[in-house]
């Protein structure tokens, strides 16, 4: 049943990264064919993020309280309707400026843009639910394997997802989005289905007596200060914002530095997903049973420092696929140990609420460093992001250091071999 369990969440997961990999390496060409800079591509990008700060806890603290499957449901069918509306952005905005008597069309398709991204962002949380799943099926020797999956099925969606979408947008940028859209409705079908919920009677019926507020800054401010989860969420906010400014200005620096069209810069993002699979699905979950969560984290971020500041000065493309192995290794084992970690330090029942939190974290980062980076590409140069995501690196290296190397928690300093054999003698004893 485990099993089953896992291979259905992964299908959940691969399929929604699939559309969601078919749009992300071409909206900054959609958005600049109506007119979009690079500053405001930026925002187009931090809008969603800004969206799921605020969705992903509350869509996680929602699936504590009344199971799994029924907010996979509702997220996902909103997924789907906000790529209908990127897809449908011309037509719908032609109509709006009509109606309006708008001097520029192009101004209210952008708004369009702005609309559909903002409402998928709210209805983003698919993943920190499917992380939840995923937490409630398995045990703690075995769930960092679990949660591999999961990156798995993002390295998978990042293969196929921009080479279709890059194929597809040779009949318009649009086109990207209705095959989005069509493969979260499919999602939609297979969750309802397929899969099982995962959350007992009995383990709901505590959640839901949990008084707590459904989501709140206060509960995100508790989390942020906790002596076990503080580090942990610190480490996964200013991670997240070094390696958003890589992700999300990829595209415009592809374009800017090195000449790149929106098909190759596509083709290069599935080499990227290709290096995410190879990372999450076959070497995650080996060292996860050999190193501890602190040494795995720490050692990450050591990797990332001067992989992203290699990217900034990158001069041609095959330099560009060797920069892209250290840091597609280290993003992908930190971005699954850091949840696995967290799911450690916290009681059962906070686990769906701690994951969203973290998640909303990494939607803050999502929301400062499109906008800073569409900012400083746009100004300085498009060295500048890496050159700050580097800096940023360099610092959270000695912040790791300090607290999770020197005075790590018992939790984080424990290799996965060792709690499986504390959970097996505790099983075996009278």
């Amino acid at each position: 049943m485990q099993k089953g369990r896992l291979a259905n969440i992964f299908l959940v997961v691969f399929i929604d990264l699939l559309g969601f990999g078919l749009i992300l390496p071409l909206l900054p060409f959609y958005a600049e064919s109506y007119g979009a800079t690079a500053t405001l591509v930026g925002l187009l990008v931090a809008i969603y993020a800004l969206a799921q700060f605020f969705g992903a806890p509350f869509l996680g603290r929602l699936s504590d309280r009344y199971g799994r499957r029924p907010v996979l449901l509702i997220s996902i069918a909103g997924t789907s309707f906000s790529f209908l509306i990127l897809a449908l952005a011309q037509p719908i905005g032609n109509a709006l400026a009509g109606v309006l008597n708008a001097a520029s069309p192009n101004v209210a398709i952008l708004a369009v843009m702005f609309a559909s991204r903002a409402l998928a962002g709210l209805f983003g949380g698919n993943l920190t639910v499917a992380q939840a799943y995923i937490t409630d099926v398995t045990d703690a020797s075995n769930r960092a394997k679990g949660l591999g999956l999961i990156g798995a099925a993002f390295g998978l969606g990042f293969i196929l997802g921009p080479a279709i979408g890059g194929f597809l947008s040779g009949w318009g940028y649009a086109m990207p989005a209705y095959a989005a859209a069509g493969l979260a409705f499919i999602n939609l079908v297979g969750v309802y289905f397929l899969l099982p919920e995962s959350l007992t009677p009995e383990r709901r019926a505590l959640k839901s007596g949990n008084q707590r507020q459904l989501v709140s800054l206060s509960a995100m401010w508790h989390a942020l200060n906790k002596p076990l989860v503080g580090p942990l969420m610190h480490i996964r906010l200013f991670f997240g914002i070094a390696v958003a400014l890589f992700q999300t200005m990829f595209t415009l620096w592809a374009k800017d530095r090195l000449g790149l069209s929106a098909q190759t810069t596509a083709y290069i993002l599935a080499y990227v997903g290709l290096l995410s699979v190879i990372v999450q699905a076959g070497i995650v979950g080996r060292l996860s049973q050999r190193f501890s969560d602190g040494q795995l984290i720490f050692w990450s971020v050591v990797i990332q420092a001067p992989s992203l500041l290699f990217w900034a000065f990158t001069p041609s493309v095959p330099v560009l696929l060797l920069v892209l192995i250290p840091i597609s290794f280290s993003t992908g084992v930190l971005n699954t140990i850091i949840n696995t970690a967290l799911t450690r330090v916290v009681p059962p029942e906070e686990i769906g609420g701690t994951l969203g939190i973290s998640a909303s974290l990494e939607s803050l980062s999502r929301i400062i460093s499109p906008a800073m980076g569409g900012w400083l590409l746009g100004t300085v140069g498009a060295w500048a992001p890496g050159v700050l995501a580097a800096i940023i690196m360099v610092w959270e290296a000695s912040f790791a250091w300090r607290n999770l190397i020197k005075k790590p928690a018992y939790a984080l300093s424990v290799p996965g071999e060792e709690l499986q054999d504390m959970a097996e003698a505790v099983e075996q004893r009278p």
